[in-house]
């Protein structure tokens, strides 16, 4: 089992970077890690708190990216992301600024503080403008792999990360450039999924393989898509399904179908995340109570997946 989280692992990279690379710079929204005291202690300058301000942690940001620097902006994902929309479309999505969004918490991350601490319509939001490529991380080799990747890009990214600790399924040789990778192959069905979801359809390729049920797992962590690998991949299979922890509209069930749809192909596809007309979820008492509210709790998404295979 990992014990180091997905944020230490990417603000451990982004810190190692940064002793070599002055034009470094995080901005942070008043956020703790342990990682991040490094930058307090070693590279003051280099580090910002704007206290709980995402908005204008962003403009700073701007400013400072047009000033030639490379600039992280980190905060809770809804308020790195919802808080701050207009801000993201004018000077991400518009100015094409390459600044880099970092959130943590991805969908039920902060299963104790209630719904304005979920971020349930971000991949849906986001993705719905040009020119942000969005990281929805999977485990903590892939969230430093991210950091050094994020440190190059030349345009707006969004980088999603789960605030559990999750078992690494990558190793630190894992190529993460390509944008999605297939964990577990299958000739007929694959689970389509991606961030902490992908730890989900593992365990249950494996209780299916148990049922005589071969499904294969593609982790998809790089958003839009690589379709014309995606599609290479699912060359010949019977039927897809996605899973996400997030709302199903417009979301990353919504995209996979979109990208069948945009090429002409015809397979069945059952999404598997959360139904819009169950609302916001009030209910306390960990990730797995809220997942059961929506009906996206391991045996229910099991179920739903034998009777679609059926």
């Amino acid at each position: 089992m990992n014990n180091m989280t997905q944020r230490d692992a990417f603000w451990n990279k982004v810190y190692e970077i940064a002793l070599k690379n002055k034009d470094i710079i995080v901005i942070s929204a008043d956020m703790g890690a342990s990682a991040l005291d490094n930058f307090r202690r070693d590279l003051p300058s280099h580090f910002v708190n704007v206290g709980i301000a995402e908005q204008n942690g962003i403009l700073i940001a701007t400013g400072l990216t047009l000033s030639g620097k490379k600039v992280f902006v980190y905060a809770i994902a809804p308020f790195i992301t919802l808080r701050c929309l207009e801000q993201i479309r004018v000077n991400n999505a518009i100015m094409k600024i390459p600044l880099t969004l970092v959130g943590v918490g991805a969908g039920f991350g902060y299963d104790d503080s209630g719904p304005t601490h979920h971020i349930t319509e971000d991949i849906a939001i986001l993705r719905a403008m040009p020119h942000i490529t969005i990281h929805s991380v999977t485990d903590s080799v892939m969230a430093s792999a991210i950091a050094e990747i994020s440190c190059k890009m030349k345009m707006p990214n969004y980088v999603r990360l789960d605030r559990g600790v999750f078992p690494n399924l990558y190793d630190r040789n894992s190529d993460f450039t390509e944008g999605l990778c297939v964990l577990k192959e299958s000739k007929d069905y694959y689970i389509v999924s991606t961030g902490c979801m992908t730890h989900a359809a593992l365990d249950i390729a494996d209780k299916l393989k148990r049922k005589k049920i071969n499904v294969g797992v593609i982790d998809v962590y790089t958003l839009p898509i690589n379709v014309s690998l995606f599609l290479k991949i699912i060359k010949g299979a019977k039927k897809l399904i996605t899973l996400e922890e997030h709302f199903l509209s417009g979301g990353f069930g919504s995209l996979v179908c979109e990208v069948l749809n945009d090429n002409d192909l015809l397979i069945p596809v059952k999404r598997i995340g959360l139904p819009i007309d169950r609302g916001y979820c009030y209910k306390y008492g960990g990730r797995e109570i809220i997942r059961s509210y929506y009906g996206v709790d391991k045996e229910s998404m099991e179920r739903q997946i034998i009777e679609f295979l059926a």
